[in-house]
């Protein structure tokens, strides 16, 4: 009897594209790949850890499933199994849990343990206690440089995702060496390293013979990219531009200090790359970003920014061109955010970077991290304010840029899915249009006026 997985994945696009790997890497071993509320012998839950209710939503998930299928094997990875890995393995029925740097072993691992089903009840039995994130604050700095130089090169799982059959997302980076006062994604993924620009491309021509029309880069902080190879994140946009098949690219998120004005320039030349940037700020107030260590203050960012629109929004005389798309992340309500320094983020948005659309986060205080132990933490009904009135500023802004490209000429990729006969797609500067729905249409990138 052939063993049917099922998958369910949090956070990131990243998790997303991995887990299109394992499920690529378990058919190809003769495994049958159902949809996760199906029966089952075998769940893959790929893991977030970004946020406290991240890891409760992980924990929930995986104590559902064992209760919805007691006799199925649960397998665990991703951020949560890094930080947390024997804590897992105490929840009851985890099979196997793989860290960052054990990525490579989910397939043949769980092959092993679907042949020798005592294997994964003997790696559970190894816990001892509830594991604490190994990050500064849990461990002494030496043993934490340890542990992230074994999440190394070897252990790079290169992935791309094929569940759509219009956009795949590639995988070119991982890690991140910032080390941000917030934040657990360097201690959750390992320090900044990358796959050679002729793997990418190699994957990129992969995804190109699936019929797929669009590729968005992706990484963990993506624009590091090259920090292994000795390439430059510039050379790899240009060695994809040049893939027969793919239309078009998109660059999932990138630093604002590493969107040099080299690499602007060269994407406003004519590319591939379309007019959407997502560029992380995190806060608008200079004493908050360098208290919490970011590379840039707001002068910078203002100017990067305006760079950008100098280069490839549409001059005063161009009726037809569309404007650039920017979506800024920011956590609200960072230790020691007052309502002064609040305000100062949102008036730089309002009223100097203007962007498309705000992702917004509240701030989640994670064990581990430097900011853990401050002691000027914001109120959770103060944070929660703060995101209210900065998702009211992005609604406002993103109709704002809606009503400024109406009537400006565009290319939409239209999908396949369908809703009250309507399809869907996004222009190359990421706004949403519909039409009634017509198969010919599916998969292919016209030539529209935005309405």
């Amino acid at each position: 009897m052939v063993n049917k997985i099922a998958f369910l994945t949090l956070g990131c696009k990243l998790n997303y594209a991995e887990t299109s790997t394992y499920e690529r890497g378990f058919a190809k071993n003769g495994l049958e790949v159902v949809p996760w509320e199906e029966k089952a012998d075998v769940y893959l839950i790929n893991t977030c850890s970004v946020t406290e209710r991240a890891e409760k939503k992980c924990r929930n998930i995986i104590r559902k499933m064992h209760r919805i299928s007691p006799e199925a094997k649960l397998i665990v990875t991703g951020c949560y199994a890094e930080l947390h890995k024997e804590a897992l393995q105490k929840i009851e029925g985890v099979s196997l849990v793989f860290g960052a740097k054990e990525k490579t072993e989910v397939v043949p691992r769980t092959m092993e343990l679907l042949k020798n089903p005592s294997h994964g009840a003997h790696d559970a039995e190894k816990a001892e206690a509830p594991s604490q994130p190994a990050t500064a604050s849990s461990s002494d700095k030496a043993s934490v440089a340890e542990r992230l130089k074994a999440i190394d090169m070897a252990s790079f799982l290169e992935a791309y995702s094929t569940g759509e059959r219009t956009r795949s997302f590639l995988k070119v980076q991982d890690g991140c060496n910032n080390f941000c006062a917030y934040c657990t994604v360097p201690y959750a993924r390992g320090n900044s390293r990358n796959i050679p620009i002729a793997d990418a491309v190699a994957q990129a021509r992969q995804i190109a013979t699936s019929g797929i029309k669009e590729i968005v880069i992706t990484g963990v902080n993506t624009g590091d990219f090259g920090r292994t190879t000795g390439e430059t994140f510039l050379d790899l946009l240009k060695a994809l531009n040049d893939v027969e098949g793919i239309e078009r690219y998109r660059i999932s998120s990138i630093e604002p200090n590493l969107i040099t004005e080299e690499i602007v320039d060269w994407i406003a030349s004519g590319t591939k790359f379309q007019p959407h940037f997502h560029i992380p700020l995190q806060s608008g107030s200079d004493v908050i970003l360098n208290r919490v260590g970011r590379h840039y203050d707001t002068e910078f960012f203002f100017d990067r920014i305006e760079y950008i629109r100098k280069k490839m929004d549409p001059a005063p005389s161009d009726k037809e061109k569309p404007f650039v798309f920017f979506g800024i992340d920011v956590i609200a309500g960072l230790p020691g955010e007052t309502e002064d320094l609040f305000e100062e983020t949102y008036s730089f948005l309002k009223d100097r970077i203007k962007p498309a659309f705000i992702h917004v986060f509240p701030y989640s205080r994670r064990l581990g991290t430097v900011a853990y132990s401050w002691k000027d933490q914001v109120q959770d009904s103060v944070k929660t304010d703060r995101v209210a009135r900065l998702e009211a500023l992005c609604a406002s802004l993103h109709e704002e840029f809606i009503a400024r490209n109406k009537g400006r000429r565009s290319q939409v990729l239209w999908e396949s899915d369908v809703k009250d006969g309507l399809m869907g797609g996004y222009t190359g500067n990421y706004i949403r249009l519909q039409r009634p729905f017509d198969s010919s249409k599916v998969n292919t990138v016209e030539d529209v006026i935005i309405q």
